[in-house]
């Protein structure tokens, strides 16, 4: 058994939300506003959980296949 020396981010900020998703700018903070994927602001920065991220996408995935 290894220890992996890089532990995964918890959260990321937005631009790497739109990398990592493929999802736009725009569209990421449109899904934002409406409460489908959360945020947590600190101070000026906004940083979106990467849990989040996957609840929202396999919701997406879920209708899509459903």
């Amino acid at each position: 058994m290894s220890i992996d020396p890089a532990p995964h981010p918890i959260t990321v900020r937005i631009p790497e939300a739109c990398r990592i998703t493929g999802i736009g700018r725009s569209k990421l903070y449109e899904l934002i506003k409406a409460g489908d994927i959360p945020t947590i602001k600190v101070g000026s920065m906004t940083l979106v959980p990467i849990k989040g991220l996957e609840g929202f996408l396999e919701g997406v995935e879920k209708k899509v296949s459903g």
